[in-house]
């Protein structure tokens, strides 16, 4: 099985806590889906530690790589955002944000006490959350008479196919995602109902 069909994330959001010279960092594991899930985080987070003097974060999303984005928040530049998803990468992780928030405690950390601080605060959070190995799948929109529901359930359940989304009236859409080492066989049987209208979403 080639390494395209899998990927690895998180399963649910964590904290931790990292304390250096009374300065105290918070570190919360995010898994998201997309920038509004990002922006919505971050926007708890900011309500929740409304004091705090910083709020760093880095973020990977998606499966090509290409979509991240690291934020120092204030401290200076390379200290905090680089040094989180350092530990994001070194985990070979996507869909996952890292926000760590600092309390200042008097005591300046300098550069290399600041990338040790934010580094270690999201290290620790991420050995605590759940990190799980997630099937690559392509979505699909499927319309088909009700009658034929029993032999579209066979189909998804015996390949895996995740089940996202179902309206059932007199015709039933579903939007599945479906594994892409089973992609040929799942959209061959499918057609081969005949009257399963099969869409990709893009």
């Amino acid at each position: 099985m080639s390494e395209k069909d899998f990927y690895y994330t998180i399963d649910k959001s964590g904290n931790a806590e990292f304390k250096d010279r009374g300065s105290k960092f918070l570190g919360y594991a995010f898994p998201i889906q997309s920038v509004e899930e990002f922006k919505a985080a971050m926007e708890g987070l900011k309500k929740e530690h409304p004091k705090a003097t910083h709020h760093c974060f880095a973020y990977r999303i998606g499966l090509d790589g290409n979509t991240f984005r690291v934020s120092d928040a204030g401290e200076p530049s390379g200290t905090a955002g680089r040094p989180i998803l350092g530990q994001i990468d070194s985990r070979e992780l996507t869909n996952t944000l890292v926000v760590v928030v600092r309390y200042f405690g008097g005591t300046l950390l300098g550069v290399p006490g600041l990338i040790n601080a934010y580094k270690n605060a999201a290290s620790m959070v991420l050995q605590i959350t759940p990190i799980i190995q997630k099937q690559v799948e392509t979505l699909y929109k499927l319309h088909f008479d009700y009658t034929l529901m029993n032999d579209v359930m066979m189909i998804l359940k015996s390949s895996n196919v995740s089940l996202l989304e179902k309206e059932m009236s007199l015709f039933c859409e579903f939007k599945v995602g479906i594994p892409s080492q089973r992609l040929e066989e799942v959209l061959y049987r499918l057609n081969d109902l005949r009257s399963v209208e099969v869409k990709k979403v893009s």
